[in-house]
């Protein structure tokens, strides 16, 4: 199965070669906003036909090269396209950040250990920071259509990277791991050997909630500065949370090695969980990026011959694993403790969770291995 994974690639271009590339995304930018007055005055989406009547004009007014070119209409297309498809009113589209679509092999390559990237003024060769993405250079990906990205005063290549991975198949299953995420633990994980692993998340929610009372600070305030301070307040939260998400998934795949199944809770199971608990801690539950966390576990379990799967969230915190009782007063929410009303059997509820997720992942791996 094809695996496709977007790698986020720092260029470090030199003074010169950044005026150069600062120009050609102006030039870029300004184009695919030429072309889309056209497409939103005539509605026409066909390449042949925007090719001539467009063509030209990039060339001259934009002194676009001709394979930049084709790449401004094949853009602003795409744009449009996705508007139609995701049911929204014909409106113009406007293109506002400093980006440029470069095509593998006609618009960029790799040259002695360099990225090759065409410009207004031809090709100019800047060196990246490789470490940590060696494997994405080893020969075994394939690169698709690039996105040149100013931001923050930097330099990025957005690359598309794909490659054939072969899925796990349920009789190689070596072990299963249940993985229960939540807000006073970023993640429980308890495997084959009965070993549980927290990873804390206690120092998170204290930080999304310093998040929330600067935003509310600054939504009273509603001036045009603060505005725009709320704005970097979102980017820097995402780019906080993206890292973390990235630990904790990354950690949790050294850990348990290859041939792992991961169990988690369905993302709509997860999502009315969060929504059921109080006013003052909804906006550190609701706000936790689950779904990144599932995606980006999903992805670095496959590259390391694992595999994840989903499950019905349903008394998974509420059902006790030793003897199977189901009952509300299993757990107190307030302690995050868990009591067996039968059994009595006790513990920590998100390891209750991680358990009861870790069970249901052997029950499919013993009935797929026993009806096959």
């Amino acid at each position: 199965m094809d695996m496709t994974l977007t790698a986020k690639i720092k260029i470090y271009p030199t003074a010169e070669q950044a005026e150069v590339l600062k120009a050609t995304l102006s030039a870029y930018r300004q184009a695919c906003n030429a072309v889309s007055v056209v497409i939103f005055d005539t509605k026409v989406l066909a390449q042949a036909k925007l090719h001539d009547m467009t063509y030209r004009l990039l060339r001259s007014n934009y002194a676009l090269r001709s394979q930049m070119a084709q790449s401004v209409i094949k853009t602003v297309i795409a744009r449009y396209r996705s508007l139609k498809s995701n049911g929204h009113e014909w409106t113009l589209v406007r293109f506002k950040k400093p980006e440029y679509d470069l095509v593998w092999n006609r618009d960029y390559s790799i040259v002695q250990g360099l990225f090759s990237v065409n410009t207004l003024e031809g090709r100019i060769k800047v060196p990246f920071e490789p470490k940590g993405m060696e494997q994405y250079f080893d020969g075994s990906w394939t690169f698709g259509t690039a996105k040149l990205v100013y931001k923050h005063n930097k330099f990025f290549l957005h690359i598309p990277m794909t490659k054939t991975i072969p899925t796990v198949d349920e009789h190689n299953i070596r072990q299963v791991v249940g993985v229960d995420v939540g807000v006073n633990f970023l993640a429980a994980a308890y495997d084959s050997q009965g070993k549980t692993t927290f990873f804390n998340g206690r120092k998170i929610k204290h930080m999304r909630a310093k998040y929330k009372r600067m935003r509310k600070t600054l939504q009273q305030k509603g001036t045009a500065s603060a505005r725009r301070k709320l704005k970097t307040i979102g980017q820097r939260e995402n780019r906080w949370m993206t890292d973390v998400n990235h630990a904790v998934t990354k950690a949790l795949v050294r850990q348990y090695g290859e041939r792992t199944l991961f169990v988690l809770e369905d993302l709509t199971g997860i999502r009315e969980k969060t929504e059921r608990v109080r006013i003052h801690d909804r906006y550190e539950t609701v706000s936790w990026a689950f779904y990144q966390f599932r995606q980006m576990l999903e992805y670095k379990a496959r590259l390391h011959g694992s595999k994840v799967m989903v499950v019905a969230p349903h008394y998974t915190s509420l059902t006790c694993p030793k003897c199977g009782h189901t009952e509300k007063a299993n757990r107190n929410k307030r302690t995050h403790t868990f009591c067996c009303r039968t059994c009595g059997y006790t513990s920590n509820d998100d390891r209750i969770g991680a358990m009861n997720l870790q069970r249901k992942g052997i029950e499919y791996i013993v009935e797929g291995t026993t009806q096959a």
